[in-house]
């Protein structure tokens, strides 16, 4: 009767390649599963992007009399660079 296999110190030592841990850890996932998480993550991009850009223009009136060095512009470019990065991460999804 063979029992369970205990590695020896050497073995516990040395760690695993990653590409053999992560070979193991991948999980495939349904084409529902990758849809939806596509889907939620390209709508709140669109989300952050409309919203933002309504909420600036509300109070455009009010960042301009603050004299602050983030003015419209950078405020602008922040809001759509991260309505960018949300609608990548959702086509990253997607394929991947």
């Amino acid at each position: 009767m063979a029992g369970p296999v205990i590695p020896t110190v050497r073995q516990l030592d040395r760690p695993e390649p990653l590409q053999d841990v992560l070979a193991k850890d991948r999980a495939d996932d349904c084409l529902p599963c990758r849809v939806i998480g596509a889907s939620a993550f390209i709508a709140l991009g669109g989300y952050t992007y409309f919203s933002g850009h309504a909420q600036l223009n509300t109070q455009q009136a009010k960042i301009l009399a603050s004299k602050s060095m983030f003015g419209i512009k950078s405020r602008q470019a922040g809001i759509t660079s991260i309505a960018v990065t949300l609608a990548g991460m959702g086509f990253w999804r997607m394929v991947n």
